[in-house]
């Protein structure tokens, strides 16, 4: 799955199961399973992904999914938007040492952007329920661009409560998508995301923009 990434998923892997669990940004339990739960669960959504684009991970915690797709779309600039010292560190760490040009970590809240980063693609991965975070991926996207939000059984549910905050942003073809056919077999290894296409008015993105978020 990873192709030519292989060698820099493995070094990744390492960084995880090692400063990544000394740190706690990952737990210990999920030193076991962290190549289906986490590292194959990301990398499938590469999917829906353009080889070449724009993309910021909001709330990307210890990379995931950001530095996977970095790896898996070299031609991609992404940018990982995380408000914790500590885990901005261990960021700056990881695109040092797997040698990742194409990757920039700015430390600060996804509000504090909002308007900034115009992204073609923006990334969630266990950051807030769907109506919370559909405000905050909003203001960073360009107009209709493409937010994709990685959930697990809760996403239909959530996009169903998330309507009403969709509209109000103007967003359109919202949706929950299967990626990682291949995967299923393995624990965790295939993905479920809720996409959708941000609306094209800026004024009613910062109208809805006075959500947090403090991850």
């Amino acid at each position: 799955m990873f192709g030519a990434a292989l060698p820099v998923a493995l070094a990744y892997a390492d960084l995880l199961v090692g400063p990544g669990v000394e740190r706690g940004l990952i737990g210990p339990a999920e030193t076991e399973r962290i190549w289906p739960r986490h590292l194959l669960n990301c990398a499938v959504v590469a999917e829906l992904v353009p080889q070449s684009c724009r993309l910021a991970d909001l709330g990307s915690g210890a990379g995931l999914p950001g530095l996977v797709l970095a790896m898996m779309r070299p031609q991609a600039q992404v940018i990982l938007v995380e408000p914790m010292a500590r885990r901005t560190s261990f960021l700056l760490e990881c695109v040092s040492s797997l040698g990742l040009g194409n990757v920039e970590v700015r430390r600060g809240r996804a509000e504090e952007y909002a308007g900034q980063i115009e992204a073609d693609i923006v990334t969630a991965r266990a950051v807030a329920e769907l109506r919370r975070l559909a405000v905050l991926a909003a203001g960073l996207a360009r107009p209709g661009g493409v937010v994709l939000a990685m959930k697990g059984q809760s996403a239909e549910q959530e996009l169903i409560g998330a309507r009403p905050v969709l509209d109000r942003l103007g967003a359109t073809e919202a949706k929950v998508v299967e990626v990682g056919g291949e995967a299923v077999g393995l624990e965790g290894g295939a993905a479920t995301v809720v996409r959708f296409r941000v609306g094209t008015s800026r004024a009613a993105r910062r109208r809805h923009g006075g959500s947090s978020l403090n991850k």
